[in-house]
């Protein structure tokens, strides 16, 4: 129970990693707030987690949803101690020139931009009661690139990096910041990162990159997230934690 008695926002929890982290925070002793754009998904994540779970629609674009959804969490839990911004997007794996400017902005807002909304809401409150933990999930694509996401990858540098200033920021105030970097996996955004349809002979292209042999899977992710989230990793801030089977070695 590492996380017993402590109240979590996780984004994009719908689903996929987020989903898991959820479930993993649950096992772990957390309230949790389930947070995406897609409201019956959270409900059906949130009933099944049961009574210390709440469902809570967000687009992580919109500061007024970002402000509601803590809102919302600290109305039902009484006070906020972790969030974690795992709500992500990606446009297809493509030529650099083919991605239009709308797209760039969608990537942008939804995987750079969120983290600004919610930093500006949580860490007045953080600040006042002197603790707190920011997770955000960026990516091994901002560590080690693959051709055809060149617009996707430099938004997880952005994660990345904004992670490390955010930790040496707020490492005063005894607010920890650290960035969970997955490499890919089966998620509903595999074959966007592809580029490609997911089959077994074109996942094996990507996974021969990947010294452990394998994918990653939303329970990797989600065990690290427990893990910087819990008193274990009280003086781990400013880190990006490849969870990637050595795919950045």
């Amino acid at each position: 129970m590492r996380l017993q008695n402590k109240v979590a926002i996780v984004t994009g929890a719908a689903s996929g990693f987020g989903a898991e982290i959820a479930r993993q925070y649950i096992a772990e002793g957390a309230k949790v707030a389930v947070a995406d754009i897609n409201e019956a998904g959270a409900r059906d994540i949130a009933a099944a987690l049961g009574a210390n779970a709440i469902a809570v629609k967000c687009d992580v674009t919109k500061r007024a949803d970002i402000d509601a959804l803590v809102k919302a969490t600290v109305d039902a839990f009484g006070r906020l101690d972790i969030v974690v911004n795992n709500a992500g997007w990606t446009h297809k794996n493509q030529p650099l020139l083919d991605v239009d400017e709308a797209t760039f902005d969608k990537v942008y807002d939804i995987n750079v931009k969120s983290i600004f909304h919610m930093v500006h809401a949580v860490v007045p409150m953080m600040r006042k009661q002197r603790s707190g933990v920011i997770l955000n999930i960026g990516s091994t694509a901002g560590i080690r690139p693959r051709p055809g996401l060149t617009w996707y990858n430099s938004s997880k540098g952005a994660v990345n990096l904004m992670s490390k200033s955010l930790a040496v920021e707020l490492g005063p105030d005894n607010i920890r910041v650290n960035a969970i970097c997955p490499v890919m996996g089966a998620t509903g955004l595999l074959e966007s990162f592809m580029g490609m349809p997911d089959t077994p002979e074109n996942r094996k292209k990507f996974i021969a990159t990947i010294p452990m042999g394998r994918l990653s899977d939303p329970k990797d992710i989600a065990r690290a997230a427990v893990y910087l989230a819990s008193d274990d990793a009280a003086f781990i801030t400013g880190v990006e934690f490849p969870v990637d089977g050595g795919r950045t070695v």
